[in-house]
């Protein structure tokens, strides 16, 4: 079994979930995830647009239909974490989920690289 395709798929996979989960809740939670973004100083309209943001990103890294659209999603991926994680951290959370996604988007980047070249 080739390693890269092993930490590649592991990694894209993580990924994915870590936002689908988070779209999941944006739009099945919507009072929760308020609160939350009321509590960073987050606009709360944002919600359902950054949600579909987040799925149609999961949808653009898997289908690979578009090198474009699929790097948008993996800088999108990786700027929602880091503000999330410097969010979190402002307001004296834990870091433990937006460091792993910020781990897992730079993982499944290199190795979707050295995988579909």
């Amino acid at each position: 079994m080739d390693l890269t395709k092993v930490i590649y798929w592991v990694s894209t996979l993580i990924m994915c979930a870590i936002f689908a989960f988070s779209a999941g809740m944006y739009f099945t939670q919507y009072d929760m995830v308020k609160g939350f973004f009321e509590a960073l100083n987050f606009p709360t309209y944002i919600i359902y647009p950054l949600a579909i943001a987040k799925v149609l990103g999961i949808i653009a890294i898997l289908s690979r239909q578009s090198k474009v659209l699929k790097e948008w999603a993996y800088a999108g991926f990786f700027f929602d974490a880091v503000l999330a994680t410097a969010a979190h951290s402002d307001a004296g959370h834990g870091l433990g989920l937006s460091v792993v996604a910020i781990v897992v988007v730079i993982i499944s980047r290199i190795y979707d690289d050295k995988m579909f070249r």
